[in-house]
């Protein structure tokens, strides 16, 4: 039920303690970031040579400062309270001899955060280890934790020496993200993008190669509380805050209700906010809107409160949106997957966004509900567009993946690319249309976006933000989180102008791609047909390259 309705008293909006698996350890400290964008462009780091695997992860090489969730053993999640381990906390990290032991001490048992054990091999250099995804023994990218007891002066190496991936933006300038407490509290700077000699490369041989990250950095003082960060974090408990806010906004709740869609497998809220104008949705068409389905994407978060503050915002055309659609919006599809500090999978130890065709409610809570939402919205309403806010880690700028049979009409396959062209226009130093792609593969039938479409949604799309920042417009530098926010407004912009009842727009884009796909096919199939005859796959490489793409087995 809503929290609140049209015309209703509001309801008081309470800030819910996330809920852990009770397996997990989890400190009592509320670590929140301020937000903050640097005075100008973060750039990429210069590219450096490979590097050698120096360690191996012999434990007699080097001493372990921390060790964090060594009893988690379970194979599946059984059950979940407010504060995870009903236990008295462990000590995971080694205590300093003294005032002269310059060991740094590590934490992560916090939301999001996932370092499982720190080794020291030097006096300033550590190899860490990320714990796997809950329940399972893979997807270790996302990173999240904090280090104390820091020294300014020394130069400090460190090198995660299970990465998943074999590649990464960290190989083409991608920096790490760091956090100084004391900066926050008295400069007001918030993350920024750190490290020199930044290097991705391949650890060691296996049937399953494991790859490493390192980077040297310098602390901005002594005796500081510091955090790094694989991208800006956004945690379950941001979102309640956000959403709180927007509750008790008397402007902003007008025109806004949240209710919850369901309750993920630990019992955390899936929320569901409808954003129209007040006087009801009859003869409006309908826009679906989610992420966070992949935990470890924050930079999806990001962009839909961008997408969410504009939106609900006094602007103009922000109005005119609400006068013309319902937006749909779940801001978290997988809170559980996003509170343990996952990359990819929810507590069900798999893909939330391989599920949607087989989806069980008890199983993939998030995922199920949305779906059966939209078919009940389908029976009544047009659904304009579904956007799912997704995060990449191979892929420079931002881009997206749209749904392209094949055997559609000619018409058909041009207007799934109009609306990524128009938002390449509307954000030409951020969006890269020619990275887009529109294939259906067999292995993208589980997702978000290929089940939307299938439904009856005809524009369909996956929204991919690099973890790393733009190359384009001049650009060669990292996101911000304005940037990152910029990109919601950009796409409400970009829904006006598709939907725009002068047709200008529309068929000048039509023209075009047309033209776009008729130069492609000439230069790589050296064809003089046309394009509207040659199935998409002979006109794009795969989707393979996305972060939604690698399946579970």
């Amino acid at each position: 039920q809503p929290w609140r309705s049209p015309g209703e008293p509001k309801a008081p909006f309470s800030l819910l303690a996330p809920r852990w698996p009770v397996e997990c350890e989890v400190i009592q400290e509320t670590i929140e970031h301020i937000e903050w964008v640097p005075p100008k462009p973060e750039p990429f780091c210069p590219l450096m040579g490979p590097e050698q695997a120096l360690y191996t992860l012999d434990e007699e090489q080097g001493t372990v400062v921390y060790h964090s969730s060594p009893a988690l053993q379970a194979s599946c999640f059984t059950r979940a309270r407010v504060g995870g381990a009903l236990e008295p906390l462990s000590s995971p990290a080694a205590p300093l001899e003294g005032p002269q032991d310059t060991t740094l001490l590590f934490e992560s048992r916090f939301e999001s955060g996932n370092l499982q054990k720190a080794i020291k091999v030097g006096p300033y250099e550590y190899v860490l280890m990320l714990r796997p995804d809950l329940y399972t023994a893979k997807h270790t990218q996302w990173f999240y934790f904090r280090v104390q007891n820091t020294r300014q002066e020394p130069l400090y190496r460190f090198t995660i020496a299970n990465m998943a991936k074999p590649k990464s933006l960290y190989g083409q300038g991608l920096r790490p993200l760091l956090y100084s407490q004391q900066d926050a509290q008295s400069r007001g700077i918030g993350w920024r993008r750190v490290g020199t000699d930044i290097r991705y490369y391949r650890g060691g041989a296996g049937e399953q190669p494991l790859f490493r990250l390192s980077w040297s950095v310098r602390f901005p003082h002594d005796g500081d509380t510091c955090f790094f960060a694989a991208c800006y974090p956004y945690t379950y408990s941001d979102l309640q805050r956000y959403l709180c806010a927007l509750v008790a906004d008397p402007a902003r709740s007008r025109c806004c209700t949240v209710q919850a869609l369901c309750r993920s497998l630990a019992g955390n809220t899936i929320h569901l906010l409808t954003i129209t104008s007040p006087g009801g949705a009859a003869g409006k068409r309908v826009v679906v809107a989610s992420a966070r389905v992949h935990p470890g994407e924050s930079g999806g978060s990001w962009a839909m409160r961008g997408f969410l503050d504009f939106l609900l915002s006094s602007h103009e055309d922000a109005q005119l949106l609400r006068r013309l659609f319902v937006f749909k919006v779940v801001p978290m599809l997988n809170p559980d997957g996003v509170v343990v500090g996952n990359s990819r999978c929810s507590l069900a130890g798999r893909d939330p966004n391989r599920a949607y065709g087989k989806a069980l409610p008890g199983s993939f809570p998030g995922v199920w509900h949305l779906r059966a939402m939209v078919q009940r919205v389908l029976a009544e309403q047009e659904v304009v567009l579904y956007c799912d806010f997704h995060g990449h880690s191979r892929k420079n700028n931002v881009f997206m993946y749209g749904c392209d049979a094949g055997r559609d009409s000619t018409g058909t396959r041009l207007r799934q690319r109009v609306f990524p062209l128009m938002l390449s226009k509307n954000a030409p130093d951020k969006f890269s249309f020619s990275s887009c792609k529109y294939q259906v593969q067999k292995s993208k039938e589980g997702t978000g976006r290929v089940s939307m479409w299938r439904l009856g949604v005809s524009h369909s799309y996956t929204l991919e933000v690099a973890f790393s920042g733009s190359t384009l417009g001049g650009r060669s530098s990292h996101f911000s989180v304005e940037d990152l926010k910029s990109l919601g407004r950009l796409l409400c912009d970009t829904l006006l102008d598709f939907c725009d009842p002068a047709p200008a727009k529309l068929q000048q884009c039509l023209v075009e791609v047309d033209a776009l796909l008729q130069r492609q096919m000439d230069r790589e199939l050296c064809s003089g047909g046309s394009w509207s005859n040659v199935c998409p796959s002979e006109l794009e490489s795969s989707t393979s390259g996305s972060d939604s793409s690698v399946s579970d087995g």
